[in-house]
């Protein structure tokens, strides 16, 4: 099951309690203070991992605690350290401050590590306030309690290439069409109903990433056909791929299709609307050559941009737009590390 969101609480393991203790030996029947120090708590750490994928884990329990220090004994041995908590989380979760809302950590890097909740400090024993007036303190202090937070988890899939569109345009249809991803794929609205990913393997080696969110609707950005849960996994893509249906039985006219999914990116996220994007219409073995071809002229004409026609059913055009993908996929990383000077 994939999950993309967790609210959790974490806290970390307190300090244990410094101990109250005198030597009692043979010959010292009255020692004087020997009460050792109490153990730190453990810490809460988050770590990525490369092996995970969702946050279905993090979801089988809500409170996450790390193991307290052990109480400090006599002989002025100190108690135990309590074992640190290590959550690993998928490549690209953000973590936020639950009360605040204030990002905390983007863990966008595999084996990238944050302590997130510090244990509590062990409190010190007896034998800590031993002073030439007071040689025999009957006091120690109790170990700190450690950190604690609720936290937000939001996974955003790190990829090259976001597919949008309206439901039933054609995007699950293309991810397995370019890539070794299998999808649901179905004749109906919201077949998706989970982003998916899709590794695209192209010439020398070279690959790139696409993620397939379910389609788009108006209203999207406030949560109409939980839009909002969606719409965040194609912030971190480079380039959109627009999905149009253009088939004579589509439900609605590609232009207005177009615009209001547009209109969904500026008012979920206005950097959303600034993304380079590939405008593809869809499904065109379902009209004729020349039918088609002024069908593609007058769509430019209304939304003026270039629109590239493709079917997925026999493939045309498939690969030339896989080329498209790759060369503006170069002219953006060009342009990245093009530098700023000089």
């Amino acid at each position: 099951m994939f999950i993309d969101e967790a609210v959790i609480f974490v806290k970390g393991g307190n300090g244990g309690n410094g101990c109250v203790s005198f030597r009692r030996e043979k010959y010292v029947p009255h020692g004087g203070p020997d009460g050792g120090n109490g153990g730190k708590g453990g810490d809460v750490i988050f770590s990525v991992s490369d092996k995970k994928d969702t946050l279905i884990d993090i979801t089988s329990r809500v409170k996450h605690v790390a193991e307290d220090g052990a109480h400090g004994k006599g002989s002025t041995k100190r108690g135990k350290d309590g074992k640190d908590l290590f959550i690993e989380l998928p490549r690209g979760t953000v973590v936020k401050d639950k009360e605040s809302g204030r990002i905390l950590k983007d863990m966008s890097t595999v084996e990238e590590s944050i302590l997130i909740a510090r244990g509590g400090r062990g409190g010190r024993g007896n034998k800590y306030f031993a002073t030439s007036i007071n040689q025999i303190p009957r006091r120690a202090e109790k170990g700190k309690p450690g950190e604690e937070r609720w936290l937000i988890l939001e996974l955003k899939l790190l990829a090259d290439v976001g597919l949008i569109g309206m439901p039933n345009a054609g995007k699950s249809t293309l991810l397995s069409r370019i890539s070794a991803a299998r999808p649901k794929i179905a004749d109906y609205a919201f077949t998706t109903l989970q982003p998916q990913l899709g590794i695209v393997e192209v010439e020398d080696y070279r690959r790139f990433i696409v993620a397939d969110i379910p389609g788009l609707i108006e209203g999207a950005h406030m949560g109409v056909g939980l839009g909002d849960e969606f719409l965040r996994h194609i912030e971190r893509t480079k380039l959109l791929v627009h999905l149009l249906d253009v088939s004579p039985v589509a439900s609605i006219d590609p232009s207005n299709a177009y615009n209001i999914v547009r209109n969904e990116l500026k008012q979920y996220n206005p950097k959303l609307a600034e993304k380079r994007e590939i405008i593809v219409a869809n499904k065109m073995d379902l009209l004729d050559t020349e039918s088609g071809i002024k069908f593609i002229q007058t769509l430019e004409k209304k939304i003026s941009k270039p629109v590239y026609p493709v079917s997925m059913v026999t493939g045309k055009n498939i690969s030339t737009l896989i080329n498209m993908i790759v060369i503006t996929l170069n002219e953006l990383h060009s342009q990245i590390s093009k530098p700023l000077c000089g």
